[in-house]
């Protein structure tokens, strides 16, 4: 059976900041492979250590996505699976950067203090992606160490419901800026569908980034991205879910951050029942002896938490019929045939 396989390369006044409240640029069919390019946070603008956000930003318009992106009979109560076959650095550089008043260690307009705020400031990571490295250069001194690659996306998800539009820097139970790791390729994400069509949207790559990005940027890159999208009717997840080989993931955004812990924790206990067929307090045990809590980000505009918890456990239960390896096995055709 032939892959259907379609792209989008959306042109600078195509990109979105917002979920919700978009027609879609492309419509597919469930189980298409879809090609697309993404544009890092800063819209390409930050590209030297003298660009600073603020002076070269216009904000808001900050983290753009590429989409909507439509499925063919996706209706509300439905999931979609968003398979991430392949991301990839378009450039040879990327940026981070520092604000005043964002990220987990300074002073926000929530987190007031009379003390100032810490200095915006950028740095520019060489980015080789043959060598699957990214180079780090600090600015205080002559230190410098490679970084392995680990590209991801950290801003995924559908239009939220009931109409409303929610900016792309905020995540939520359409998913949106979750900045967790472990949307790399090879993982399958599961979201809601809160209006037909579900609406995917994808963008803010990252050449790496560890768990919670702590400055309020990872390394931020333009990417080229390969996705497989497919409809799973009537399983709606209350918040996104993750499965990549090894892992099931529950995900939660809120604040205060022991909140978004327990919507991920509530999920994934009540997920592990499910397929277990255990009554909720056993699979509150067996959830808490052999999960994971990682952190998604601690820094926007709500904060995100992972349940992780390893399949090895499960036996031979799979989460929505297998559609992950499913998935896995039309992205590994297409790379074998590119």
């Amino acid at each position: 059976m032939s892959i259907e396989v379609v792209r989008l390369d959306p042109a600078r006044e195509q990109l979105a900041y917002a979920f919700g409240g978009r027609e879609p640029l492309l419509t597919v069919l469930p189980g298409t492979v879809v090609e697309l390019t993404t544009e890092d946070c800063f819209g390409g603008a930050v590209r030297t250590v003298d660009d600073l956000p603020s002076q070269v930003c216009a904000f808001p318009y900050l983290n753009p996505v590429t989409g909507p992106i439509a499925v063919e009979g996706a209706e509300p109560g439905d999931a979609v699976a968003v398979h991430f076959a392949d991301i990839r650095p378009v450039r040879d550089w990327a940026v981070s950067s520092t604000f005043p008043h964002f990220g987990a260690l300074t002073a926000t307009h929530t987190t007031a203090m009379l003390h100032d705020a810490l200095p915006e400031r950028v740095w520019l990571y060489e980015v080789d992606v043959p060598g699957g490295v990214c180079r780090f250069q600090a600015r205080g001194s002559e230190f410098e160490v490679e970084l392995p690659l680990d590209p991801m996306h950290g801003t995924v998800g559908v239009a939220p419901a009931a109409g409303e539009v929610l900016m792309s820097i905020s995540p939520g139970a359409h998913g949106g800026n979750m900045d967790t790791p472990e949307l790399r390729a090879g993982t399958t994400a599961y979201f809601p569908v809160n209006v037909p069509g579900a609406m995917i949207s994808i963008g803010d790559g990252h050449c790496r980034q560890g768990e919670g990005e702590v400055c309020g940027t990872a390394v931020e890159a333009a990417m080229s991205t390969v996705v497989v999208v497919d409809l799973i009717k009537g399983a709606a997840p209350a918040w996104p879910r993750l499965e990549s080989a090894d892992h099931l993931m529950s995900t939660g955004s809120a604040r205060p951050l022991e909140d978004a812990f327990r919507i991920s924790q509530h999920d994934l206990v009540g997920w592990t029942a499910s397929l277990l067929g255990l009554d909720a307090l056993d699979a509150y045990q067996l959830v808490s002896q052999a999960g994971l809590a990682p952190a998604g980000n601690v820094v926007d505009t709500t904060y995100t938490m992972l349940a992780k918890l390893p399949k090895s456990i499960l036996g031979h239960a799979t989460a929505y019929d297998g559609i992950h390896s499913h998935l896995r096995g039309i992205a590994e055709r297409y790379l074998a045939e590119r």
